[in-house]
């Protein structure tokens, strides 16, 4: 019979392959996947008909500003561009929370509902189809994908992690798990969350740059 402590060892053993594993498959997988959703769009956007005019009033400040036109290939060439570098694992980080930002602002211009009270009224637009109380499902799913690439970096499958070793820099360095770490988680949501929910977004904004300067002067 297997003693607690060989059962230990073998717990451990496991799960640090899992984690190494973890370093590379995971992270493939999702950048595989976004960057074919993303490319799609892009090429349907490259192809097809700009119909950003009939929905320019639905865009979020300053972009309900900004010409159908230019706002058609801002969204085509953002959505083209990031797809190749999120299969590539190239510059992952910045063009993961491009999309991410981009995501928001066609949440809430096409998917979100136009009116709701309640959280049960909200909740009526998790779904892929729309009927009448938005469809945001899809676009949260991407969201919920595309925060681990920011996060965490595309993996050690990567034209990132090639870099890193060409110029030695650290990679995956150690967390720091200070006010800055969670100030600059804060605003990594809230600037997106600016085009979709803009008091809330201002609210994690606030917060976060809060964390910061509170690192600054109160710790040093």
């Amino acid at each position: 019979m297997l003693s607690l402590y060989r059962l230990t060892n073998l717990w451990d053993a496991l799960i640090a392959r899992l984690r190494a594993v973890g370093e590379v498959l995971p992270r493939l997988i999702m950048r595989i996947v976004m960057g074919w959703e993303f490319f799609e769009a892009g090429r349907e956007k490259l192809y097809g008909e700009n119909w950003f005019g009939a929905i320019q009033d639905q865009f979020p400040f300053p972009f309900s500003r900004i010409p159908a036109d230019i706002s058609w290939e801002i969204a085509t060439w953002f959505e083209l561009i990031g797809a190749f570098c999120l299969w590539f694992g190239l510059f992952t980080r910045f063009f993961a929370f491009q999309l991410l930002f981009l995501t928001f602002v066609a949440t809430a211009a096409v998917h979100w509902p136009d009116m709701w009270s309640m959280w049960g009224d909200l909740l009526k637009g998790y779904s892929i189809s729309d009927n009448g109380h938005g469809n945001f499902k899809l676009p949260l799913l991407f969201i919920v994908m595309l925060l681990p690439l920011i996060f965490n970096g595309p993996g050690k499958l990567s034209v990132d992690h090639l870099l890193s070793k060409f110029f030695k820099t650290a990679d995956y360095p150690q967390p720091i798990n200070d006010g800055y770490a969670w100030g600059v988680g804060a605003l990594v949501l809230g600037i997106p969350f600016l085009m979709l929910l803009p008091m809330f977004g201002a609210a994690l904004v606030a917060v976060g740059i809060g964390l910061m300067l509170g690192e600054r002067f109160l710790r040093g």
